[in-house]
């Protein structure tokens, strides 16, 4: 997976993910400082300092468990004296460090585990601290509702194998004559649930929205309240399909759950917001 960027005070920082921890690059934050490319100079500086050394041997400490203690008590022991230097590259190698690492070529530079990261930003200024931790948190509240996203659409397609499943064996004529046509059953079912839900058929999304992807539809489009509600209507289709239903009946029947179930789900959404709202002022 590529990495992803961020803008913090017009500065593009680059974000990578190893082992699910995120990795923001600390060498994107000089540029901040003083405009220059030293951006080596200004870490190696940081590193150097005793606080900084105390802080990135009590993270390896807590979350790496090879970690080279007794390498970190030397580097300690020396850290403020003027003959004293130390690069990422040395840090790593000699404590077998997990916390910062510096890579070359694409996406290049020094990388540290956000809670590192946070740290050096301290010291390249306050106020570009908060905006990044204000830009980071912002990217996680993205990907935090596209995985629901993805975690609602997948739900909505497991339940559209078990309301296929109903078509197949409670609708469809066991004939010859229909095993070409079957995918209008399914079409027609499908668009039942499409105009219930989202009051068009797929057909006249389509031609509504010429501009979108070839291959799109409706349903790629949906909020995450409307693809829940969609899972629950394909299954309750299947049971009504078994029951006999006519299609008439069932329309009624799913447009009474799709308007009760997106009414719930949506004045829920509100409270929540407003109550967000409240807890901010």
């Amino acid at each position: 997976m590529g990495n992803k960027m961020i803008e913090v005070q017009n500065i593009k920082v680059s974000i990578t993910n190893i082992n699910d921890s995120d990795y923001i690059c600390i060498s994107d934050f000089t540029k901040f400082k003083d405009g220059r490319s030293a951006s080596d100079d200004v870490i190696r500086n940081w590193l150097r300092n005793r606080i900084t050394l105390e802080f990135l041997g009590t993270w390896e400490s807590i979350y790496n468990p090879n970690f080279n203690s007794v390498e970190f008590d030397g580097f300690k022991s020396r850290a403020g004296l003027h003959t004293f230097t130390l690069s990422v590259t040395e840090w790593c190698e000699k404590t077998n460090a997990i916390g910062i690492y510096s890579k070359r070529g694409k996406y290049g530079g020094t990388y540290a585990h956000k809670d590192i990261a946070f740290e050096f930003a301290s010291a390249i200024s306050p106020v570009f601290k908060l905006y990044l931790i204000k830009e980071f948190e912002r990217l996680k509240q993205i990907e935090n509702q596209n995985r629901e996203w993805d975690v609602k659409r997948i739900l909505t397609k497991n339940n559209y194998l078990i309301h296929t499943d109903a078509i197949k064996n409670y609708i469809l004529p066991d004939n010859d004559y229909y095993k070409d046509r079957e995918w209008l059953k399914y079409a027609e079912e499908a668009d039942i649930l499409n105009v219930a839900l989202f009051n068009t058929t797929a057909k006249r999304w389509r031609e509504l929205n010429p501009n979108l992807a070839k291959n799109s539809n409706v349903r790629d489009y949906a909020s995450i309240n409307e693809l829940t509600v969609l899972s629950n209507l394909e299954s309750h289709n299947a049971e009504l399909i078994k029951e006999g239903k006519s299609k008439e009946e069932r329309f009624e029947i799913l447009s009474d759950i799709c308007k009760y179930q997106l009414d719930i789900l949506n004045n829920a959404e509100k409270i929540k917001l407003l109550n967000e709202s409240k807890d901010s002022d």
